[in-house]
């Protein structure tokens, strides 16, 4: 087992970092319906590193989980535009089909400028990507709409517009309850004042949906919200957490079932949570545990406020990996978290098994270093 060691500013001690074990795919689990929202690996000049982005999805593919395309992770509303998502679904689902994996990809209303809108308008431009993500092969996943939390007045306004959408939908898709931790465009989205009340709506229109809602991705990061409302959907409908601070005991869940899962923090620690649910599958806790419970301190920490600039921090564990060739973002976005905070996700990612080829890691730190001025 090789090990690389790295002094860090600001620590007495220096970082080791070993080489965690696991293996180098894992098949897709048995017993958890779960996807990785994958982010977007850019070029200096704020382009699309295409090669890098779709090899992430190649990894994220090998170690079992489905990608979930073009999602917040993917900065949907923080540098990638409705016309280079849809490139991006598109190459994507490509991919899926022609090896034969999972793929599911947001569809909003992002094509729209800030501000209120007729909800006319705003069902239009969910039908126009709702139908790009049916074209290109994936199963959609309605996106939380900025424009419709600007826009509607009432829980009945959201029922209408997602009615009127899943009566459109070709296949059951997922629908996205995104909480304003991770977008706080979307306060009081539902309609409601409340978890409770939001809650009602989103069940209401569970019940109305004639078996066209197959699951609900929740991210409020609340985990008796969660279960709270995990109870109340009905057979056939998965819950899939959302949660990036409680996930590892929803997913192994209890007497009163589990919670699916489509998480930003899989593309973070993608291999340790793959070895994790394959331990799962076999009915093994104790290894399902010692895999995945370190790996919550390293989510807490990319996930802490302001919690929409975790994708920093999963692109510069990308690039520590050796999973793109710069750590570059679209719209400059890694520069969202400070140098204090990627070091100390560094630390938890070493500790978590997360940092998979320690030589390597251990020289782009100290590049990371030189150029910030740290060393």
């Amino acid at each position: 087992m090789t090990t690389a060691v790295v002094a860090l500013p600001g620590r007495d001690r220096p970082l080791i970092i070993s080489e965690p074990g696991w293996a180098t795919g894992y098949p897709p689990p048995a017993s958890r319906s779960v996807y990785a929202a994958a982010h977007v690996a850019a070029t200096a000049d704020g382009g699309i590193d295409w090669e890098s982005t779709l090899g992430f999805r190649d990894h994220l593919w090998a170690h079992g989980f489905g990608v979930a395309e073009a999602m917040d992770t993917a900065q949907r509303g923080m540098g990638l535009t409705w016309p280079r998502a849809r490139e991006l679904i598109e190459a994507t689902a490509a991919r899926a089909a022609a090896s034969g994996a999972v793929v599911a990809a947001g569809a909003g209303t992002d094509q729209l400028p800030p501000g209120e809108h007729p909800l006319p308008a705003i069902v239009a431009a969910y039908e126009e990507q709702l139908g790009a993500v049916e074209a290109a092969g994936a199963q959609v996943v309605l996106l939380a709409s900025r424009a419709l939390a600007a826009s509607a007045r009432s829980a009945r306004d959201y029922l209408d517009v997602y009615g009127h959408l899943l009566r459109q939908a070709r296949q059951p898709v997922m629908v996205h309850w995104l909480g304003e931790a991770f977008d706080p465009a979307l306060r009081g989205y539902w309609g409601g004042g409340d978890f409770g009340s939001c809650a009602d709506t989103v069940t209401e229109l569970v019940d109305r949906a004639g078996g066209q809602v197959a699951g609900i991705k929740l991210s409020v990061l609340d985990e008796a919200s969660e279960v709270s409302l995990r109870r109340r959907l009905p057979a056939g409908v998965r819950l899939y957490t959302g949660d990036d601070f409680h996930y590892a005991d929803l997913i192994k869940g209890g007497p009163d079932g589990h919670s699916d899962a489509l998480l930003g923090a899989f593309a973070a620690i993608t291999a340790p949570a793959a070895a994790a649910l394959h331990a799962l599958d076999a009915g093994d806790l104790a290894s399902y545990d010692a895999a995945m419970g370190p790996t919550v301190a390293l989510s807490l920490a990319l996930f802490e406020a302001p919690t929409f600039h975790y994708k920093a921090g999963i692109a510069f564990l990308a690039w520590l990996n050796g999973l793109q060739p710069e750590f570059v973002m679209l719209a400059g976005c890694h520069r969202l978290r400070p140098p204090g905070h990627l070091l100390r996700v560094t630390g938890l990612a070493a500790a978590a098994g997360a940092l998979a080829r320690p030589a390597l890691a251990a020289d782009r730190i100290g590049q990371y270093l030189r150029q910030a001025g740290l060393t």
